[in-house]
C-alpha cells in the first residue's frame, strides 16, 4: 500500500544524503530506515524487560552484597 511521505527541506536533505551514501533510492533510504528503526525499538525494549528481570531476580543478593 501506498502513501505520501511530507518532508521538511531539512528532512528531504537528510534523506537524500542518506540514500546518496548507501546508493539507493529515497523511497528505499526511508523505508529501511523505518525497519531500522522499529527493530531498535524492538530491541530496547526487550533489553529494558530483561533488566526488570534481572533486578526482580538478584536484586536482594546484589543489596545483601552491597553491605
Amino acid at each position: 500500500m501506498g502513501m505520501t511521505l511530507r518532508l521538511t527541506d531539512e528532512q528531504n536533505s537528510a534523506l537524500e544524503i542518506l540514500a546518496k551514501a548507501q546508493g539507493i533510492s529515497k523511497n528505499e533510504a526511508a523505508a529501511r530506515a523505518i525497519v531500522e528503526q522499529a527493530r531498535a525499538d524492538v530491541r530496547r525494549e526487550e533489553i529494558r524487560e530483561a533488566t526488570r528481570q534481572a533486578i526482580e531476580e538478584y536484586g536482594p543478593l546484589l543489596d545483601r552484597l552491597a553491605q
